[in-house]
């Protein structure tokens, strides 16, 4: 029997952004700049078809390892977006949300951040999740870390149930779809627990030239999958 349901959570990893400046003769910045545009357009599609849970792959625990000039220019612009969108965020209804490790950011992302999570906390039509610092390994370690913290646990409380509520999702489905761009055909990192049986979709388009008619397109390819979730 084929999903004919929208999903309730579609989580992005936003591949490309400095093959598509290099295919225009570009600094790597003019892609991430040109992918910020595309999170708008993607993140207001999402809202329109009432998706309840939008998650963005924006900085891996990886990508630190990149140049000092980009990942600075990065962090500037993640500061600018999140200025930018604020507005939208709130006229839209749309939640931020955030998931990793923010205390490694650098304070002026974290400042940013903070407001506009407080300024968005009680929107409740779409929650915008941003990766930020996030890798599945690192969020595995913090939540095993977690779990033998807690003096009052014991071997037997140990189920899946309260793995997840120790997660950075906690509180959040699991992806129903994973989008990736660029033509990659790989997680890297994103979400290993939680995509035990996620959708998956790679799609050969460079995240700043992808669009609201793809993202439409793919929801409505998931419609057609028949999701049995190892059962018959």
């Amino acid at each position: 029997m084929n999903n004919k349901k929208n999903p309730e959570h579609i989580a992005i990893i936003m591949d490309g952004n400095g093959r598509w400046a290099k295919k225009r003769v570009l600094n790597r910045v003019s892609g991430h700049k040109k992918g910020a545009d595309t999170v708008r357009e993607i993140t207001e599609a999402a809202r329109e078809i009432n998706l309840s849970y939008l998650t963005l792959y924006a900085f891996s625990t990886e990508n630190w390892s990149r140049p000092e000039k980009e990942v600075n220019a990065i962090m500037s612009l993640l500061k600018d977006f999140l200025e930018n969108e604020e507005e939208n965020l709130n006229k839209n209804d749309i939640k931020l949300n955030v998931i990793g490790d923010v205390s490694k950011l650098p304070d002026f992302v974290q400042d940013s951040l903070s407001r506009v999570l407080k300024s968005t906390s009680k929107n409740k039509s779409m929650i915008l999740s941003l990766a930020l610092n996030y890798g599945g390994r690192d969020e595995i370690i913090r939540m095993v870390k977690t779990i033998l913290a807690d003096d009052s646990l014991k071997l037997q409380d140990i189920d899946e149930e309260l793995i997840s509520s120790k997660l950075d999702t906690k509180k959040i489905p699991d992806p129903d779809i994973l989008i990736r761009t660029s033509g990659e055909k790989r997680i890297s990192n994103f979400l290993l627990w939680q995509m035990a049986y996620t959708e998956f979709f790679f799609i050969k388009t460079l995240w700043p030239d992808f669009n609201k008619k793809e993202f439409l397109d793919i929801v409505e390819q998931f419609k057609q999958r028949n999701r049995t979730f190892g059962k018959i």
